[in-house]
């Protein structure tokens, strides 16, 4: 009997600027890194609404990258302070629900750091394998469920 090792689905916000651009840089160095995520290009970290991450939780993400420039370089001034407290908070909810909050990262990456880019990636993948599958967003008890 053939054991299937479990694959998991990495969703990442990448700031346009900075991480997006690192991991163009890692692309066409042809660095390696797992298959398991899928870039969604935003313009700004920032502009990343807990809504968001939560929904991809909710439609079956295993782990959530939110990549941004570093503090200090944010093409929109503050976006990546923003996203630093929202990812803090929402780390806390995580906890809250039931859901390990290590499933949530952040990650400052600049456009010309491609190979921490492919090793966040790396690492990130790693760290969800171990966690292994998320549970079934369905299956959390919400406190504010009142029925």
């Amino acid at each position: 009997m053939v054991t299937k090792r479990f694959e998991p689905k990495i969703l990442a916000f990448l700031c346009n600027w900075c991480s997006y651009a690192g991991a163009d840089l890692a692309g066409v160095s042809r660095l390696q890194y797992p298959f398991n995520i899928r870039v969604i290009r935003v313009m700004c970290s920032g502009s990343v609404s807990p809504h968001h991450i939560l929904h991809a939780f909710q439609k079956g993400a295993d782990g959530v990258l939110i990549g941004g420039c570093h503090i200090g370089d944010c093409h929109y001034l503050k976006g990546n302070y923003m996203t630093m407290k929202r990812v803090a908070f929402l780390k806390e909810l995580l906890n809250f629900t039931g859901y390990e909050p290590e499933r949530l990262r952040l990650e400052w990456i600049s456009a010309a750091e491609g190979r921490k880019f492919a090793r966040t990636v790396r690492d990130f993948t790693e760290q969800i394998r171990a966690l292994g599958p998320a549970i079934s967003f369905d299956a959390v008890p919400l406190a504010l469920n009142f029925g």
